[in-house]
Formats: C-alpha cells, structure tokens, sequence
C-alpha cells in the first residue's frame, strides 16, 4: 500500500469553497400521521388537539396551524447516529478491538417562536398530555373539571399511557436546501423521523427587563430516520421552448433520463 502524496490544488478546485451549503435555509414539517387506523377511525390525537372541552383549541392543524408550525420553527438539528460496542482484548496479544452491536439515534431538539396566541405551546402540551392520558375524556373518571379547584386538589387525578402507534408519528421532515432549490436538477436533502414523539419540553425562561421572543425547545426521540437527496424538477422543452417528452430536449441540454423529481435513498 502506498501513501498518497501531496496533490496541488489549482482554480476548479477552490471554486468548491465557494459552493457549501448554508445552515439557515431548512424547513421542518410536522405532516399529522399520529394513530391513523384506517377509514372511519382518523386520527384521535387531531381530535385530542380539537376538543372545544380542553385547553388547546387547536381545531385547524390540517388547514393552517401545521403551516404555521413550520415558519416558526427557528431552529433544528439534522438526526445522527452513533454506535454501541463491544470492546475484544483477546484475539490479537496486546491490541483491544472493539465491535459495533447497536446502532443508537440521537435525540434531536427543535426550538420554535411561540405566537401570540400560544397555540405553538399548546400544541405540544396537548402532545405530551395525550401520550400520558391527561385531560382525556375517554379515561374513567375523567380528570376532574379545569374550572373546579376543589375537585383539582382532590388527588383523584391519575394517567394511563396510550399505545405507542397512536401518539407516535413517521410524518416529521426536515428539508435542508439552498437558495437554488427550485432550479432544474437542483440537490436538496431531506430527513424523515420515524416513530417520532416528544421526549421532552425545555422550561421557558420569563423576566422583567429586556423584551425577547418567547421560544419552546422540544426534545424529539424517534426509532429511525431516513435521509434521501432528492433533485428538483427538470421541464424539457422542445426547440421552441414547449415542454416536451425526454429526447426532444434542446441540444447540449443534461438532465435526468425522465421528467420529474428523483427521490434517491441513502442507507442510514
């Protein structure tokens, strides 16, 4: 085996420097997918979010609020992973080894602005209440009434779990892409949590003094994730410029062999 030797560098070379991708051109989405079993059944969590008899009031997660959700994301993390290992001192004299056994993901944090409505807050409230049967209707009995503090302070208030399908989700995305996303062939990347619930909601920090914007730091554990690079679309045209079927292309145009986005995934 040979050492490699030192290689110039030359102009083509450093235009790569000027080329990396940006840290704060991400968007995460939150796409619903919590418990769906089928047709008649829905998803109990969306009606949870909607019960006019909670707190939460959050009736329009499929119309609007899940758009929201997404602009006031303000900071996130692409997932990672790491491994478990066993560690071997006997196969070679004097030379440990170590062997991988368990791939582990890494919870992931995502920070949002909370509106003025609070409706960002109450939203993952709902969630973490929801995975652990608090303010649920269908317990019995059911939490004593918000509006009765005798009743609060009674120490009849108890949880019961929900199954895990019904408050997990494998519709969490984080698209990273640049300024360019929607030129023909441009690269994107993407990551989809599978199983995601929240693990965790940060203490939010209030004080006299200075006004700031008020954010929630949610911890999110998932079983998996998937990540795919995936190329905007590509419109052939004719010599007109009409769009047209792949091979009637303009000349010296290169794209992929079909129109469309291309989806390629990447082992985890």
């Amino acid at each position: 085996m040979t050492v490699p030797s030192i290689t110039p560098l030359n102009m083509s070379d450093l235009k790569l420097l000027g080329n990396l991708a940006r840290t704060n051109l991400y968007q995460v989405t939150i796409d619903g997918g919590w418990g769906d079993l089928g047709a008649g059944y829905g998803q109990k969590f969306l009606d949870h979010l909607a019960n006019k008899s909670l707190p939460y009031g959050i009736e329009d997660f499929a119309s609007g609020f899940k758009g929201q959700l997404s602009v006031l994301c303000s900071e996130a993390n692409l997932p990672a992973s790491s491994y478990a290992t066993a560690e071997v001192k006997d196969n070679f004299m004097g030379v440990p080894q170590e062997f991988a056994h368990t791939r582990i993901n890494t919870d992931v944090d995502f920070t949002f602005y909370i509106d003025r409505n609070y409706k960002v807050l109450m939203f993952f409230e709902a969630w973490m209440d929801y995975i652990s049967g608090g303010n649920n209707p269908d317990l019995t009995p059911p939490e004593p009434a918000l509006n009765n503090p005798n009743l609060i302070q009674s120490g009849s208030y108890y949880r019961r779990m929900k199954y895990p399908k019904q408050y997990k989700t494998s519709q969490f995305y984080i698209k990273k892409f640049e300024k360019d996303y929607s030129a023909p062939g441009a690269t994107n990347i993407s990551y989809q949590l599978v199983n995601a619930f929240p693990k965790s909601m940060a203490s939010i920090p209030v004080a006299y003094g200075e006004a700031e914007i008020m954010k929630v730091t949610v911890t999110m554990n998932y079983d998996r994730y998937i990540p795919r690079r995936e190329f905007a679309p590509i419109i052939f045209t004719d010599g007109a410029g009409n769009p047209s079927a792949p091979g009637n292309e303009l000349p010296g145009y290169y794209g992929p062999p079909t129109p469309g986005t291309v989806t390629a995934p990447i082992e985890e």
